[in-house]
């Protein structure tokens, strides 16, 4: 139990990915407080919804108020809300753009803002995880706003471990590869056999990253993007 008695806060927790990294911090001890536009489908003693659209500033800005009339302090940020729209590159409009970015990427500086200005108080600091993507580093057609967002956030995720260092908060990010969220049982062989891990991830690999993230005894890892895709982005897909 690790993090007995911890705060965590984890954006987009009702679902997929989300979900289960609410899980796995509520089965450690923590406090958790989703923030999420719809609710999450399960109860727990320890779970704390508040309805958030981290695309919209009010929201984030309400969300932090009410966690400050409950909580004596933070100490994990989970910047996991996210969107993709993958569209014609040259009928994407203006508006669709900046719904991603706002979403993906404008979220997680102002949600981190928030959050670092309350752990910098705390006595050993704090801990800040941001979902990216392996689309930050490589791409498919019409995926211009997404993989922007994305590699926004990698490079959000280093900036931040300077500026917080003197505040004792590590910034690090988790570039999922293929996580299927919903129909895993209806995956074909072929879908597993192409990954050198001889399998497509499910979202407790992800929840299972934060948790090492943000243990304090691993705080030397900091500024990092931890890639979990069972090794796709290192496999060379030349055809002999």
């Amino acid at each position: 139990m690790s993090f007995q008695n911890k705060a965590v806060i984890v954006t987009g927790g009702s679902n997929g990915i989300g979900e289960a990294v609410v899980k796995a911090y509520l089965a450690e001890g923590a406090f958790v407080i989703n923030a999420d536009k719809e609710e999450p489908a399960f109860h727990h003693a320890n779970l704390y919804y508040i309805k958030t659209d981290v695309s919209n500033p009010n929201d984030i800005e309400q969300l932090f108020s009410q966690i400050d009339n409950q909580f004596n302090q933070i100490d994990i940020l989970i910047n996991n809300a996210g969107i993709s729209r993958f569209s014609s590159f040259y009928d994407l409009t203006v508006e669709e753009w900046d719904q991603v970015i706002n979403t993906n990427l404008r979220s997680v500086f102002l949600c981190s803002q928030a959050a670092a200005r309350r752990m910098r108080n705390n006595k050993n600091g704090g801990s800040l995880v941001h979902i990216a993507s392996t689309r930050a580093f490589m791409s498919e057609p019409d995926t211009e706003s997404y993989a922007a967002s994305k590699g926004g956030i990698y490079a959000l995720t280093h900036a931040l471990a300077m500026t917080l260092q003197e505040d004792r908060i590590t910034s690090n990010s988790i570039s999922p590869g293929w996580i299927e969220t919903t129909n895993y049982d209806q995956l074909r062989s072929i879908d597993h056999e192409q990954h050198p891990s001889n399998r497509v991830g499910n979202p407790e690999d992800i929840a299972k990253a934060c948790l090492f993230l943000t243990n304090s005894s691993n705080n030397f890892i900091n500024g990092e993007n931890l890639t979990i895709d069972g090794g796709m982005t290192k496999k060379m897909i030349y055809e002999h």
